[in-house]
């Protein structure tokens, strides 16, 4: 992996991480704002495959899990997953299209929010799941599928431009 990849992963989900938390908590609807991590993962495994989408899953959830996590590891164990269920999907569909990305990200964001209720909620006897689908778990995911159209063509762009320059840099080596 190139140290180029690496610093512009970890300026992405930095950036991603603050975003997420100031300025989409200052645009929520109804106290529901996107999730800007899971866009950030589910796009990096769909582009560059499950093993980035775990790497990237795990550090995305630890550091959610740091500023605002009960138990260190929660969040870094659900993001990981998903960016690697996610990754296993690179070789199948064409990453360039939109639309795709953008159903793997709206599907990760109900599985994020599903596995969520059942760990934080189910295992604690409050099985309301019809309230906490129609005033979290949807709204959530369509709003974090609205703001991905936008992101998801930036991410793709910015990982097109590291893979041209890796390329011109192996060519140089040959």
């Amino acid at each position: 992996m190139n140290i180029r990849r690496v610093i512009y992963n970890f300026i992405l989900v930095l950036v991603s991480f603050i975003l997420q938390t100031t300025v989409f908590r200052a645009l929520d609807f109804g106290d529901i704002a996107p999730n800007l991590m899971i866009i950030v993962v589910a796009s990096t495994g769909f582009i560059k495959g499950d093993r980035s989408g775990l790497v990237i899953g795990f550090f995305s959830g630890l550091l959610i899990d740091i500023f605002f996590g009960t138990y260190i590891g929660f969040f870094a164990l659900i993001y990981m997953y998903i960016g690697f269920i996610v990754g296993k999907f690179h070789e199948i569909f064409f990453s360039q299209s939109i639309a795709i990305p953008i159903v793997f990200i709206t599907i990760a964001d109900f599985l994020f929010g599903f596995i969520c209720y059942i760990l934080m909620f189910l295992f604690r006897n409050k099985f309301n799941i019809g309230y906490y689908m129609m005033s979290n778990i949807i709204p959530e995911m369509v709003y974090t599928a609205l703001i991905a159209i936008f992101f998801y063509p930036v991410i793709l762009h910015m990982n097109n431009r590291l893979d041209e320059r890796e390329e011109r840099n192996a060519k140089k080596f040959v």
